[in-house]
């Protein structure tokens, strides 16, 4: 079976708290946090992009599979945060973990689930024995509005996925999508931040698809919610992937492991791949996984996964709680200008 070979995560190791933010345009920090079930959100720093957050989880990744350049034939990354409009993420990560030019490499835009879009890519041309490894990414330094509701939880971090075929430490068993045409955020060309329909985009955009994905995954698997040791689903906040998690069935024990918005916010593209990331490093083979991704715009991506016995073997030092944990607070103003959200109007 075609899967997980190997797998890395990053997480900056700065954040602010949700009261901090509240506090700068005189709103209760302590409603905002409650209402969002966010309490604080990793922050990149200043020399900190998608780039760099997509190649310390590469080569992360790399390193636990115990793998090398030569052994990779297909590199996607997935943000809608690249540094670059014109000149691709994905092939300054293959210099970066020496890959050899003959390989395919191209960057993918859906929103929160461009980098589970390139899991399924990579998962159709291990499996039609194209290529022996591809790197799936999933990263993102997403933007707020100053003052807006999404700058409580907009934050910056990734992982990556390695898919074959060969010492595969999590058989991916099978795949579904559920798309649709929902316009529930955006943000155009020149513009620096996006904007979104609010409370649109929770039952037509968010529940409407990743419940309908998670239940197709499902049906398609012959599985029920009692079936998985965990659910990890996209998390734009610390809310809705509860309630979606329990409408599908699921209970906290299943969720809470893969939940971390609450304390890092939503790392959009990185979302489900960190929350993946963080459940690789406790679970145990013979785990069975359901992940369900969300991007706007909009669609679900969902994938049943099974823990095999080579995980056992694998290094899982340096976890996504260990990342976690060392994250310093900023106030307002380092995380202002660590996001360049101050304008200082042009010099003469």
């Amino acid at each position: 079976m075609n899967g997980i070979v190997s797998y890395g995560a990053y997480v900056p190791c700065h954040k602010i708290e949700t009261g901090e933010i509240a506090s700068v345009w005189g709103a209760d920090g302590s409603a905002w946090a409650k209402n969002l079930n966010v309490y604080s959100k990793s922050v990149s720093g200043p020399d900190e992009d998608v780039i760099t957050i997509a190649v310390e989880a590469t080569r992360q990744a790399m390193k636990r599979g115990n793998l090398n350049g030569d052994h990779i034939g297909a590199i996607y990354s997935g943000s809608e945060s690249h540094p670059y409009a014109v000149k691709p993420t994905s092939t300054i990560v293959a210099e970066a973990i020496s890959a050899t030019p003959n390989l395919t490499a191209a960057d993918f835009e859906f929103a929160c689930k461009a980098g589970t879009a390139a899991i399924q890519t990579c998962l159709g041309m291990v499996g039609d024995k194209q290529i022996e490894n591809g790197i799936a990414i999933g990263v993102d330094t997403s933007q707020g509005a100053p003052g807006d509701a999404l700058e409580y939880s907009a934050s910056a971090g990734g992982g990556t996925l390695i898919i074959g075929s060969k010492n595969v430490i999590a058989t991916i068993n099978d795949t579904t999508s559920y798309t649709t045409d929902t316009p529930d955020f955006w943000r155009r060309e020149g513009q620096k931040y996006p904007r979104h329909g609010g409370r649109f985009t929770g039952k037509p955009a968010f529940f409407k698809h990743v419940i309908s994905c998670g239940m197709m995954m499902m049906e398609r698997a012959g599985t029920e919610a009692k079936d998985y040791d965990y659910i990890v689903t996209h998390q734009p906040n610390g809310k809705f992937p509860i309630r979606a998690a329990k409408t599908l069935g699921f209970t906290n024990e299943q969720f809470e492991t893969g939940l971390l918005t609450p304390r890092i916010g939503n790392t959009y593209s990185g979302a489900i791949f960190l929350g993946l990331a963080a459940i690789l490093d406790i679970a145990k083979p013979g785990d069975r996984i359901l992940a369900v991704a969300y991007g706007s715009g909009a669609g679900s991506d969902g994938f049943d996964i099974t823990i095999t016995d080579k995980i056992s073997k694998m290094d899982r030092s340096e976890t996504v709680e260990d990342m976690i944990s060392r994250m310093k607070i900023v106030n307002y103003a380092t995380y202002a200008k660590y996001r360049g959200k101050l304008n200082m109007g042009a010099t003469k």
